[in-house]
């Protein structure tokens, strides 16, 4: 019996990865028939089965665990070779970067494209969205998160802090007293905010470091959405300063209570250091040395 294709293989690492055979078809393109079927021909080859089904999808046995390791060493390392395969060509391959909506959409937006310049073969998949992919499950090569994992495979370092403040439209101050201290937003001023149960990360919980008990009474799940809500004059809510300043939309309100938060770069221990991945983070430090000012502004 010939032993299993590569195909196979990649993806049972899509699944282990995903958790769910559905949701890893869909990444892979393919139907979830076609993923089952070459799971079910990688585990009749190999004699073991891979997963478990429970309610929340596919769960790796002690054979899958094992499987995986060896997988995964197998994909880094095909996924290096086009790294080094040519002389001055940059970059190939594929880089799913996922990064936090603001940061994604309004930082990396803005200056990623010269990296993308400089490696024309390469590939960059942004995913800025509520939310972090893994890199320890290998969803992602990269993660800049709000806080160091203290778990899994992964190695971390701290990218940057970053500034936050309230701000608000000067359509909405018109005709309102502008707050001289954090009290006076208990009352007489509209809130905007997250959705305190669909928080994705604590680090996001802003208001009560302003004043305790503050409450938004516009709230989304998107930052982006609060910000288009605060330039249009909705009220008044916390925006990072690389997202605010500039805008003549937005004016700081109480300026002096300024919020910080950190970035954190997060790799996973084998796949850092393949070419691509160290080559983004180099340049991600560097770019965020050279425009330090947009994410503390004042220093």
């Amino acid at each position: 019996m010939n032993g299993p294709d590569w195909s196979d293989y990649q993806a049972f690492l899509a699944i282990a990865r995903s958790g769910q055979l559905a949701r890893a078809a869909s990444t892979a393109g393919v139907n979830p028939t076609t993923m089952g079927r070459r799971l079910r021909r990688l585990e009749a080859k190999l004699g073991a089965t891979l997963f478990e089904q429970t309610r929340n999808g596919q769960e790796l046995t002690e054979a899958g665990e094992s499987l995986l390791v060896a997988v995964e060493a197998m994909a880094a390392a095909a996924a290096d070779i086009p790294e080094t395969s040519g002389e001055g060509d940059g970059l190939s391959g594929t880089l799913r970067i996922s990064v936090s909506e603001g940061f994604g959409s309004w930082f990396l937006a803005r200056h990623v494209p010269r990296f993308r310049e400089a490696n024309p073969q390469l590939t960059l998949d942004l995913v800025a969205n509520s939310g972090f992919l893994s890199p320890s499950r290998r969803e992602a090569d990269i993660a800049v998160m709000l806080s160091r994992p203290k778990v899994g495979p992964l190695t971390a370092r701290k990218l940057s802090d970053y500034a936050l403040r309230l701000y608000a439209s000067p359509d909405y101050l018109a005709g309102r007293e502008m707050p001289e201290r954090p009290s006076d937003l208990v009352s007489g001023h509209v809130l905007v905010g997250y959705i305190p149960d669909l928080l994705y990360a604590p680090e996001l919980r802003y208001l009560d470091e302003i004043h305790p008990g503050l409450a938004a009474t516009i709230r989304s799940s998107s930052i982006t959405a609060q910000r288009r809500l605060i330039a249009n004059g909705a009220g008044i809510g916390v925006l990072p300063c690389f997202m605010a300043e500039g805008d003549e939309r937005l004016v700081s309100v109480l300026p002096e209570r300024r919020i910080t938060r950190s970035f954190w770069i997060v790799t996973h221990q084998d796949t850092r250091q393949l070419a691509r991945v160290r080559a983004f983070n180099q340049w991600l430090h560097e770019s965020v040395r050279t425009y330090r000012h947009q994410l503390l502004p004042g220093t």
